[in-house]
């Protein structure tokens, strides 16, 4: 298969039903010509290598003493346990979070003010690229107002995060991250020049998505996944290391509130697509995704379910 790559400078409309074609046949796409200025991708991914280049001891003061699933971390994925080989660090961006960008940055070895000032413009020229995809995707679906998906994002309490993974040199090519699919709404995610990326198609089938530093990777996440019903595909995806070179991907995972109810958009509910799952807050189910091993929206949509037990 080829990977559907949208160019933004293209007719809106035309842009907006090749969006919801490429959300509904595999979650999955790339951009260009999407407006976030090349120097202040460079420079978070410059301030980005220097963190990950400090000592262990330096990195960790950034780590394990704040609340999961924020800070440094290496190895080990999130609080369930999960093995990758990666370093990474992860961050809030909502300014009122103990853990954003601007105090996290203040337990940053060397360049605090660097990191922080090359942050803070990456989140906000990647959180109006969300907003400007949402919109043309409420175009693509047929709604008047695209703020039915944007002011999720907009919102001034969105769980948002930014997520920076440095992957080493590894001589056997193994698995840095193993396969999940991302909760929020969508993920926008850009990476060095070097390969690595794997998304899922199917029929125990991976392909290698060819790395583009000028471009923009776009996944759809379980929420977008559950608001259109099952209609867009909540991707698989993992990342495989190189045995040479490190990668370094740089990711915004848009996410709602922790109070707003998700649940199935005008429209997408039909005879032919009945209702898939009950409603629920982003808070929700943020919980019961933290609450064991769940990597893939299969398992962790169980308990919202339409007909569940548990509902």
């Amino acid at each position: 298969m080829t990977i559907t790559e949208i160019d933004l400078s293209e007719n809106k409309g035309k842009v907006a039903m090749q969006i919801v074609r490429a959300c509904e046949q595999y979650g999955f796409f790339t951009v260009v010509n999407h407006g976030v200025p090349d120097d202040v991708i460079q420079t978070l991914e410059y301030e980005s290598f220097h963190f990950f280049s400090r000592p262990m001891s330096e990195k960790m003061a950034a780590g394990p003493d704040h609340v999961k699933p924020y800070g440094y971390g290496c190895n080990t994925i999130g609080p369930n346990g999960d093995v990758g080989r990666l370093e990474y660090l992860t961050l809030s961006t909502n300014p009122s979070s103990p853990q954003s960008i601007i105090p996290m940055s203040q337990l940053i070895p060397k360049r605090r003010l660097e990191f922080c000032n090359a942050a803070c413009e990456y989140v906000d020229g990647v959180r109006k690229l969300t907003c400007m995809l949402l919109s043309l995707t409420a175009r693509g679906l047929g709604f008047d107002k695209a703020s039915i998906l944007t002011d999720l994002i907009r919102n001034d309490n969105s769980d948002s995060i930014l997520r920076l993974n440095h992957y080493p040199p590894s001589i056997d090519n193994g698995i840095g991250f193993g396969e999940h699919s991302d909760p929020q709404i969508f993920t926008l995610l850009r990476s060095n020049d070097v390969p690595g990326l794997q998304i899922y198609v199917g029929n125990d089938e991976w392909i290698s998505v060819p790395p583009n530093p000028s471009a923009f990777c776009v996944f759809v996440g379980d929420t977008l996944h559950a608001m259109t019903n099952g209609r867009f595909v909540s991707v698989r995806h993992r990342a495989i290391t190189n045995s040479s070179e490190p990668r370094m991907s740089i990711a915004f995972f848009g996410a709602p509130s922790l109070e707003e109810w998700i649940y199935a958009l005008p429209g997408m509910v039909t005879p032919n697509r009945p209702l898939l799952y009950n409603p629920f807050t982003w808070g929700q189910y943020k919980a019961n995704l933290y609450s064991g091993t769940l990597r893939l929206a299969d398992d962790r949509f169980g308990i919202f379910r339409v007909g569940s037990s548990s509902t």
